[in-house]
């Protein structure tokens, strides 16, 4: 077989896309963070490209989707130290070399175990991250995905579905995250005091990449260019659509206003619970699983404040939710008349409960699976090198006390020219021959600041 070079450049312009969410999602995490933990936030999100897409090319992707048994694929088989560039190096039947699907699904890992850091805000040392990022890809990310993509216990022996990442991805993140979170307790002052989003441009900026790039992560896991790619595409953009309507739409019923924060979770709401469902359901599901994952998300980041865990970011409100939310609406709505792939129709398209019963089980197992190791992982980090940084060093900001940076240097540059702060009126030396001026207090603020 010859490489299929359409296919091939679709999965290469999909990887990219991919690629580009993570560096979306830091940006989506840092401007709902503080100001003073911006950089430790973003930090977690770069040093998980880093990290994991080396485990991923030695012995990751061989774990995941190496032949194998129900947990685990073969070690041998696509080990990292091995070379594939011959002409019959290709995945399957698609036509495109191992490499391109290699670097495609290394993506999937690298945001897989980014997601998990927006629940740990200004409070786990960055040493910490690093280690239990290595441990939790190791003994949980890279199985799993095996389990649900490469024929091991959910996908081939339950034959649960699960198209892009709504169980591989979000659900398991999700699981981490309440885990880790358990284990590192609340930030110092939640939730007495405010700890709003410091910068709201930036978790729209975040969002918006993060909606591109999802085209890739979607459209782009039937690897191929065909009727099921554009079936993907375009539930994939209605979904997010209706979920961002349906989130800003509980905040104006609830709040009396609708936020732009709002709109941009609701929308990664949207694509969270499209991912597993992209290719099982028509485009009118999902517009209605997009309306139902914008509400039940926007009402399910407040369980935090009722149960008493501090998911500083909403991982688990967005991500596990929502993840469930596609997984089971593709039982209830997943019809063989999109997708050969789909053996029983959904409860709702005229099937009977046997494939939402498979669904939810692969959640569960996902789901306890993920928590468990995790919340072990996080207890042994914590007992040894430690997993918390001081509270000191939480209260003055963790950029300084992680990173030796801050992301905010407002203070005036020296010199006598006062530099681009003085250009803008901010903080110039006012020459000596000049007679001192009163304060006006109803002069503007910006004024005031100037003086």
């Amino acid at each position: 077989m010859e490489i299929d070079t359409g296919n091939t450049a679709w999965l290469l312009v999909s990887t990219a896309l991919v690629l580009l969410m993570t560096p979306g999602l830091a940006l989506f995490y840092g401007g709902l963070n503080r100001s003073k933990g911006v950089l430790n936030m973003m930090m977690m999100s770069f040093s998980s490209i880093g990290l994991v897409s080396i485990l991923w090319l030695f012995y990751g992707f061989t774990v995941a989707f190496g032949e194998g048994g129900k947990f685990w694929g073969d070690l041998g088989q696509y080990l990292g130290t091995k070379t594939f560039v011959g002409e019959n190096d290709l995945w399957g039947e698609t036509g495109i070399p191992i490499y391109v699907f290699i670097a495609f699904q290394m993506m999937f890992a690298v945001i897989t175990v980014a997601l998990i850091s927006g629940a740990l805000s200004d409070r786990v040392k960055f040493a910490g991250w690093l280690l239990f990022a290595f441990g939790w890809a190791t003994l949980v990310y890279f199985p799993v995905a095996h389990m649900v993509w490469g024929g091991g216990l959910i996908g081939g022996d339950i034959g649960a579905l699960d198209f892009a990442g709504g169980t591989a991805v979000h659900i398991n993140a999700g699981a981490a995250a309440l885990a880790l979170v358990l284990v590192l307790g609340k930030r110092v002052g939640w939730p007495r005091e405010s700890m709003k989003p410091h910068n709201v441009p930036m978790v729209a900026l975040g969002a918006a990449l993060l909606w591109f790039g999802w085209f890739g992560f979607n459209a782009g896991s039937e690897l191929t260019a065909d009727g099921v790619t554009a079936l993907a595409f375009i539930n994939t953009q209605v979904a997010t659509a209706a979920a961002l309507l349906g989130w800003i739409v509980v905040e104006w019923l609830r709040d009396g206003k609708p936020t732009l924060v709002g709109a941009s979770s609701g929308a990664i709401a949207g694509l969270v619970a499209i991912t597993p469902a992209c290719a099982f359901i028509t485009p009118a599901a999902a517009v209605l699983l997009g309306v139902v994952a914008g509400a039940v998300c926007a009402l399910a980041v407040g369980l935090k404040y009722r149960l008493g865990y501090d998911d500083s970011l909403d991982v688990v409100g967005v991500h596990f939710v929502g993840g469930w939310i596609g997984c089971l609406w593709i039982g209830l709505f997943g019809t063989a008349s999109v997708s050969s792939l789909v053996e029983t129709d959904g409860l709702f398209v005229g099937g009977d409960a046997t494939l939402l019963g498979k669904q939810a089980i692969s959640a569960l197992i996902v789901s306890v699976y993920s928590f468990v190791v995790a919340f072990a992982l996080g207890f042994v980090i914590d007992k040894t090198i430690g997993l918390r940084v001081s509270a000191e060093a939480e209260v003055d900001g963790i950029d300084i006390a992680e990173h030796a940076e801050s992301g905010y240097d407002l203070s005036p540059t020296t010199g006598s020219s006062g530099g681009a702060f003085a250009m803008a009126g901010i903080g110039a030396g006012k020459p000596a021959a000049e007679p001192a001026v009163e304060t006006d207090e109803s002069a503007p603020v910006s004024e005031k600041v100037a003086g």
